[in-house]
């Protein structure tokens, strides 16, 4: 073994404890960069896959009914490669052990047994067969919250009939990756399932006989997908076509888009964050490792070694650091990854969904720590290797000793000899001390960003359900009701307060820029589904005027007052030019809202409903079940806290997964950097702790000048690592935005006072591991004088 390299393997060992701490925080970020980019590889793979395999639309549309004579002519559309039609239809469910009514998806299945497009993929049992009447395969996600197998029976009420649909297989579909009820936010697996079944069966249901509903299409490779569902749209506008969309504004996908784009921000965000800590604190380490050895730097140069071989032996020392937090972190990151992937096989539904250990992010992971290392340390390595010899032997220079501010304010006696020098020291190397104090602040920063995701989470519940949505059922009719029917169900019993509203698919256009949303007309005194700005104050609902959520604005780039055109995708097709009178806060979704009345204008409609908010008696809240769901004219009805469940169990379970990972990473940065900053000082402050207990200062007050110092970098260092941390939560949320959910820049006292705690028990941890130094010092081998 060469010389400098049984120096490096001694300074190693003498610096095993800041070593490990370093190498800690840089696994720390390499293990949350392979953890989100081999999950987002996992992901994206298995969606791939799937999508291709099994031959995923690229276009829908639906309409009411449409002739199958005009199947022939889209099929002549330019840049069609391939169409399917079908119906599909939403009905009541009645499940034994339930006593609220669930909500079934029809999608018919050609007699062939096989679809086109959005093939069914079965995990269980077997297809429907074509001569059997009944038959129906079911979703897996709903059959297993129910435990349904394949010889299971359950009964629908199909078109006002009560119907037994026997289950004969268990199937997953491209199109049903994430399964969501339309008008809800989040899936619930219990109350909405998705049924394919035999197109003979459901054409007889509806009476849809030579006819259907829906269309999905496969595109040409190179084909304009806005010309085609241009096309599409004026084909099918006479049959009542609600707009074609493309695959973008598919739900499931736009979910599955999401994650995946928010597993990039972090495998972005995170690791940058990590991996400038580690490189900050190998800085440190090495420009006083460097100040400490100015002598034997001067010896080796003096006994003929040259610069490149200095300063490769200083750049070994970062290097081995960092290959070595790699190879760490990267074994963690992939155990992470495969948890993460488990985790993520519970909300979407793949035939395969497997880690995939991807070459490629380890080693930009290894790329990325090198080179952060490398770059934290060059000015260091630099400084060492220009260096004389003769000037390297000399110590260096002592700095100025003078009175501090505070030393000329206050009297002296009021200043313990202990403080004197702590104030001192801190002047002295008042860079020294910025950076010390910018890296415990960064400590509680990450602490600060790993616990507000729980924060912003129970913010946007308590908004979105508690302040805005205050009803406990949503009812949606087949058809728009009418007053009576509306009368029908606002008077039944244990129905406390009702509101109607009615709803349409709109474009809603604004210069170049434009969106297909619902368009929901609500009642100008509305109180059971109010709207709210930023304050959390309610929204009135204007006479005349559209209201549009924050993000709708943003995305349109729309201003109040500011004029929109929208277009009505329903009967009459009207299209109007609007003024923006509101701006609305909300954290899902992408909504615009109108007065109801003002809405009956526009449609030129009498006073009629898509769907009612009610407000329920809990004691009689099975009985209103019971009755909804002998009503033909009712499609669904979504119970707001079976929705709040599913939100806390889907969404709150990935947060708290990605929440718990880092705040393990924050208190490994706080430990990190609170115990090289205690090391490293006192490695440089040994002699002149040594000579205060020589010339009788007790261990106390040694202690005491050393870890007050430590002490007062912490204390400057919490409002500012606060402050960080909010920045760092602002920069998170922004990445994490998407149509579906915005995350509220919300945090909370308690964790502000948990990322206060975490570094101030690092501090005291690191504090007693270096006061048990302190009172091990070799007086006699530090006061040696050095030649």
């Amino acid at each position: 073994m060469r010389k400098l390299d049984q120096k490096l393997v001694r300074d190693l060992f003498h610096m095993k404890g800041q070593v490990f701490a370093i190498l800690c925080v840089i696994a720390a970020g390499v293990a949350t960069f392979v953890m989100s980019m081999c999950a987002y590889h996992s992901l994206q793979t298995s969606k791939e896959t799937f999508y291709r395999d099994f031959r995923f639309a690229d276009v829908f549309s639906q309409t009411r009914r449409s002739p199958n004579a005009v199947l022939s002519r889209i099929r002549q559309i330019d840049g069609i490669a391939a169409v399917e039609t079908r119906l599909v239809f939403d009905v009541l469910l009645d499940v034994p052990e339930m006593t609220e009514p669930a909500t079934a998806r029809l999608i018919s299945v050609p007699d062939s047994g096989e679809c086109l497009l959005n093939k069914v993929y079965i995990s269980r049992g077997r297809m429907i067969e074509p001569e059997r009447t009944g038959e129906v395969v079911v979703s897996e996600v709903f059959a297993d919250a129910h435990g349904f197998v394949a010889g299971d029976a359950v009964s629908a009420v199909i078109n006002g009939k009560r119907q037994t649909l026997k289950i004969v297989g268990v199937a997953l579909s491209p199109e049903y990756v994430m399964q969501i009820q339309p008008g809800s936010i989040m899936p619930d697996n219990k109350r909405f399932g998705v049924f394919w079944m035999n197109e003979r069966d459901l054409e007889a249901a509806f009476d849809m006989s030579g006819a259907f509903n829906s269309v999905a299409i496969k595109l040409a490779y190179g084909s304009n997908v806005e010309e085609v569902i241009d096309h599409l749209d004026r084909l099918l506008k006479p049959y009542g076509s609600v707009g074609g969309y493309d695959r973008s504004e598919q739900i499931s996908h736009q979910y599955l888009s999401d994650e995946l784009k928010q597993l990039r921000a972090m495998a972005i965000m995170a690791p940058a964050i990590f991996l400038s800590v580690a490189s900050f604190l190998l800085n440190i380490v090495v420009s006083r490792i460097i100040i400490q050895q100015r002598e034997q730097i001067a010896a080796l140069k003096a006994f003929g070694y040259t610069n490149v071989e200095v300063g490769l032996h200083y750049l070994n020392f970062v290097l081995l650091i960092s290959v070595s937090g790699t190879v760490l972190g990267t074994a963690f990151g992939l155990w992470m990854a495969s948890g993460m992937t488990r985790m993520y096989g519970e909300f979407y539904k793949f035939p395969t969904l497997t880690i995939n250990v991807d070459a490629m992010s380890i080693a930009l992971g290894f790329l990325l720590t090198t080179t952060a290392a490398c770059l934290g340390t060059w000015v260091s390595v630099r400084k060492a290797i220009r260096l004389p010899p003769a000037e390297a032997m000399r110590p260096e220079p002592p700095p100025r000793f003078k009175p501090t501010l505070l030393e000329r304010i206050l009297p002296r006696e009021k200043l313990p000899a202990e403080m004197r020098m702590i104030l001192r020291n801190v002047a002295r190397y008042p860079i020294k001390a910025g950076l010390s104090v910018v890296g415990i602040a960064m400590a509680a920063a990450v602490m600060v960003l790993g616990s507000f995701s729980l924060d912003a989470m129970n913010y946007m519940m308590h908004f979105q359900f508690r302040l805005a949505q205050r009803q406990d059922l949503m009812v949606t009719f087949v058809e728009p009701a009418t007053a009576s029917v509306m009368y029908e169900v606002r008077n039944l019993d244990g129905v406390l307060d009702s509101e109607t509203i009615r709803s349409v698919a709109t474009r809603i256009h604004f210069q170049n820029r434009s969106r297909r949303i619902g368009l929901m007309g609500l009642e100008r005194d509305a109180a059971l589904y109010r709207l709210l700005d930023k304050t959390e104050k309610a929204v009135v609902v204007p006479e005349f005027g559209v209201m549009l959520n924050t993000k709708l604005a943003r995305l349109l780039g729309v201003h109040r007052g500011d004029f929109v055109t929208i277009e009505v995708l329903e009967d009459k097709r009207p299209t109007l030019t609007i003024e923006v009178t509101a701006l609305v806060e909300e954290y899902a979704g992408i909504n615009a809202y109108i007065n109801k009345q003002q809405l009956h204008a526009m449609l030129k409609e009498s006073n009629v409903a898509s769907g009612a908010f009610l407000k329920v008696d809990s004691n009689q809240l099975d009985d209103v079940f019971a009755e909804l769901e002998r009503r033909p004219g009712v499609a669904s009805v979504t119970i707001k806290d079976a929705v709040l469940n599913s939100f806390r169990q889907t969404v709150a379970e990935n947060i708290l997964v990605m929440r718990s990972f880092i705040i393990f990473f924050a208190a490994v940065i706080a430990m990190g950097v609170v115990y090289n900053s205690a090391r490293i000082s006192l490695s440089e402050r040994s002699r002149d702790l040594a000579t205060m207990r020589v010339v009788g200062f007790t261990r106390g007050e040694v202690s005491m000048v050393l870890l007050g110092e430590i002490a007062l970098f912490t204390l400057v260092a919490l409002p500012l690592g606060c402050g960080i941390g909010y920045g760092l939560a602002g920069l998170m949320a922004s990445g994490l935005d998407t149509d579906n959910y915005r995350i509220p820049l919300v945090i909370s006292r308690d964790t502000y006072a948990l990322a206060c705690a975490v570094v101030v028990t690092a501090t005291f941890l690191s504090g007693w591991v270096v006061q048990r130094r302190i009172f091990h010092l070799d007086l006699v081998g530090v006061l040696k004088t050095r030649e």
